[in-house]
């Protein structure tokens, strides 16, 4: 039986973005392929339980020995020691994050690189972050025998800024769960707003970590914009803190607007649903992104989407939401503008958006996951 190691940790680790990616394209793969062994690699495995195996040919290979001192190991040290001491052999490994780790010479691997945003946009990544990056990535790719992005605008920069020919490269879209739809009901969207403090006023939702690339300052200036015109809308942050929060403060002061920002942390995944289904709008307008999950998560919630003509943004929104340039604080403000006071529009969002959503399924996903597979053993 051909054996495939995935390496797990990311899905272990992280509750949103590449975290879900892993997990959810993981527990697809449980229903597309049933005659492949796969073991399941998780670094720094005691924090907590290990997770059910998502198949019965799925099984887990851990170690406690943290993410970060296996990088220590690995990438700092350059010390040779392969994967298979921890895993056992295979056929094939998958680094689903970023980094490959030292294999066996008869290993396959592949590498999966989720964005550029530490080359394209530096200005925005954590500056130890982006130097452990800019060392590891290159070295990775080179070593890699095939690659995996999250979008076709990743795949191509990948191959423009490292050389590397496309025909070496595949993508893998992301997809949503089937709990992202339009919620209603007045218990349940009463509960969610007692719950994150957000009262009665409308407001404009986004999703992901507080950092530079987020664009979350401009976001600030336009609500200022928009409530000086008369909309009394509020700005929610639905994301954990990142790095390089200082300018978004500082915005929130100037602006005066601190209290009508609401920071609400991570919210827990059932909740998502219901608080992109009771937004005035879903606002995206990243500087960079390797997919974009938010988009697809509002559309599914049925609300209007406000996101960036820059890297995979438009790839994934196609049609179905309104696109500005996210360095333009008048073209941001304009286009949730449009969003809030165009019901023709917003109409028209609204239904491109549920079908749009549909057409990103785990199971595509899987079966694409599935078909890299078989192409690389077969190399």
């Amino acid at each position: 039986m051909v054996t495939i190691t995935i390496d797990y940790t990311p899905a272990y680790e992280q509750g949103a973005g590449i975290g879900r990616l892993i997990r959810e394209l993981t527990h697809a793969l449980a229903h597309v392929d049933s005659s492949t062994e796969y073991k399941l690699f998780v670094a720094g495995a005691n924090k907590k339980p290990l997770p059910s195996a998502p198949g019965p040919n799925f099984s887990f290979r851990s170690t406690r020995i943290t993410p970060q001192w296996l990088a220590r190991i690995w990438q700092r040290a350059h010390l040779p020691i392969p994967v298979e001491v921890f895993t056992g052999r295979h056929d094939l490994y998958h680094a689903t994050d970023f980094v490959l780790p030292p294999t066996l010479p008869s290993t396959k691997t592949i590498l999966t690189v989720h964005d550029l945003s530490f080359v394209k946009v530096p200005e925005t990544a954590s500056p130890s972050l982006k130097r452990y990056l800019d060392e590891v990535v290159p070295r990775s790719l080179k070593r890699a025998d095939y690659i995996i992005a999250d979008s076709i605008a990743t795949k191509d920069d990948i191959a423009d800024v490292y050389g590397i020919g496309p025909d070496k490269i595949s993508v893998v879209y992301g997809a949503i769960q089937n709990d992202f739809r339009h919620i209603d009901d007045a218990a349940t969207v009463q509960f969610i707003r007692d719950k994150y403090g957000l009262g009665s006023r409308p407001y404009l939702l986004a999703v992901g970590t507080v950092q530079p690339r987020k664009n979350y300052s401009r976001i600030i200036q336009v609500l200022a914009i928009l409530r000086s015109e008369g909309h009394d809308v509020q700005f929610v942050i639905a994301g954990g803190k990142g790095w390089l929060q200082d300018e978004m403060y500082a915005t929130m002061d100037a602006t005066k607007m601190s209290d009508y920002v609401k920071l609400i942390g991570y919210a827990d995944d059932a909740d998502l649903p219901a608080l992109y289904s009771q937004a005035a709008c879903v606002v995206f307008p990243t500087l960079y992104e390797g997919f974009g999950f938010p988009i697809l998560e509002g559309m599914a919630c049925g609300t209007p989407v406000v996101t960036s003509n820059v890297s995979s943004l438009p790839e994934v929104a196609a049609d179905a939401a309104i696109i500005v340039d996210p360095y333009d604080v008048d073209a941001i403000a304009e286009g949730i503008r449009r969003s809030l006071i165009d019901g023709t529009l917003r109409d028209r969002l609204i239904e491109a958006g549920y079908q749009r959503a549909s057409e990103f399924t785990w199971k595509k996903s899987a079966e694409s996951l599935w078909r890299v597979y078989q192409h690389v053993l077969q190399m």
